[in-house]
């Protein structure tokens, strides 16, 4: 958390309102932060990470919003850039990459560059930055949010609501989407590395197990998703969605069947794939069976190697 506030204290670009939002926290960030200089200092009730970053949005005066999460920091010139690509491209909002650290090893590794769904989209690069048009945010965010909080500087204006409290993790994909969905929308993006996010077990997504995200973002928030912008959706972008919902639902399924031995609560997800995309369940039934035996012989290999090492 203090590198967090210290990340923004030292930020290049001058003209920074830092507030802090304390979501219920029970140690002693009350006492460190209430009388700190350079920030403002606010206390609620814990709502979840949604409620906090948009009580940050209800107290900020200024024209352009960021949001940085306590587990992340900022390099020096983050802000100063990504205002001037702002500016530079009448973009609603920017993107930048980012370092992360790894679960097992005290390795940095870049985050955005080799991204499957972002890839596409890097094409004739000006100045570092790539442009990203009305459809080619619909086409992207509607598979993948490319951009956590701490990755982003939003136009105030630009902007159709707040973080979408509904959401378990995807709060900020939600806020995207309303923005995507509400008006033609533009935005850029860099591969500049421009901050650091370190895993520290506590993280909203990265500090989770696998099968906590899967039931979490791809399962629950998706459905929300659905939901939500049916009525903007056409049938190709509906598929898009409704496949990454059962693909979830049936990876949930696998891991209730062959971690937790939950043979009824794998069913009942199996069935709720089936009612809703019918041929694609059954396409992914056996990849995931076959992904799931082979890494039970993979862990057995292991567990009988360790066994012959002591």
């Amino acid at each position: 958390m203090l590198t967090a506030i210290e990340s923004v204290k030292k930020q290049s670009y001058p003209n920074v309102q830092l507030i802090v939002v304390d979501d219920g926290s029970t140690d002693n960030t009350r006492e460190l932060l209430q009388n700190m200089e350079g920030l403002s200092y606010v206390y609620k009730p814990n709502g979840g990470q949604a409620s906090a970053r948009n009580m940050g949005l209800e107290l900020a005066t200024g024209d352009f919003i960021a949001s940085l999460d306590s587990d992340d920091y900022w390099g020096r010139d983050f802000l100063q850039k990504s205002l001037n690509a702002l500016e530079h491209y009448q973009a609603d909002f920017v993107f930048a990459n980012w370092n992360q650290k790894t679960k097992y090893t005290e390795d940095w590794r870049d985050f955005l560059s080799n991204d499957p769904y972002l890839t596409p989209f890097m094409r004739e690069p000006i100045n570092g930055w790539y442009q990203l048009s009305s459809d080619d945010l619909r086409t992207l965010y509607l598979q993948a949010c490319p951009s956590p909080s701490s990755s982003t500087v939003v136009r105030r204006k630009s902007l159709s609501g707040g973080w979408n409290s509904h959401m378990n993790i995807g709060d900020d994909w939600g806020l995207y989407l309303d923005m995507i969905f509400s008006k033609p929308c533009t935005a850029v993006f860099t591969l500049e590395r421009l901050w650091y996010k370190d895993i520290d077990g506590q993280n909203i997504y990265d500090g989770r197990d696998w099968h906590e995200v899967v039931q979490l973002l791809l399962v629950k928030d998706t459905k929300l998703i659905i939901e939500r912008y049916r009525q903007y959706l056409t049938v190709d972008e509906m598929n898009i969605l409704q496949k990454r919902y059962v693909g979830g639902l049936m990876e949930l399924a696998k891991h209730k069947l062959f971690r937790e031995r939950k043979t009824v609560e794998s069913w009942a997800l199996f069935k709720t794939a089936m009612l809703n995309k019918p041929t694609y369940a059954i396409a992914q039934f056996p990849k995931l069976v076959y992904a799931a035996l082979n890494n039970h012989i993979i862990q057995r290999f292991r567990t009988k190697k360790k066994a012959v090492a002591i």
